[in-house]
């Protein structure tokens, strides 16, 4: 009896890395980190001074304190200011993901899928014309031996 010899840890590891999902997502984290840069930099060059122009234009100096001081690192504060600045970053990077790249991709895909469909209606109406003019061949055929045999 041969007994089946399991692939070692290292083949499978090396057949986890060469999956299509993992190249992928490598990519996707590299382009998310230097979106991140993009994000940041417009949230500090135009999100804070806008901010600005009604307060502080560092979002992180908006706190609120629940004890009765809050000086330094005494007392005990909520930073609302950076939830905001965060909330404000995620929803910039949401849109112009959407925008940029979901929608255009959805479009893209459905034109594809659209053209795919056409091309394979085409496809259908070709097979079946031809089967049509086989048919009429094979009848006229059919009806010539007919003829021909009542003839004779």
């Amino acid at each position: 009896m041969s007994a089946k010899k399991e692939p070692s840890v290292l083949q499978g590891f090396k057949a986890f890395l060469m999956r299509g999902n993992v190249i992928d997502l490598a990519v996707a984290v590299v382009i998310g980190a230097a979106f991140t840069n993009i994000v940041n930099a417009l949230v500090k060059g135009i999100i804070n001074p806008l901010v600005g122009a009604i307060g502080t234009q560092n979002l992180d100096n908006y706190s609120t304190c629940l004890s009765d001081s809050c000086h330094g690192t005494h007392g005990i504060q909520l930073m609302w200011g950076s939830v905001l600045g965060a909330a404000l970053s995620f929803l910039i990077t949401a849109t112009v993901v959407y925008f940029l790249m979901v929608l255009p991709m959805s479009k893209y895909l459905a034109r594809q899928t659209a053209r795919r469909e056409a091309r394979e209606g085409t496809k259908e109406v070709i097979e079946v014309s031809e089967l049509e003019v086989l048919k009429e061949i094979r009848d006229a055929l059919v009806a010539q031996r007919g003829t021909g045999r009542d003839d004779h």
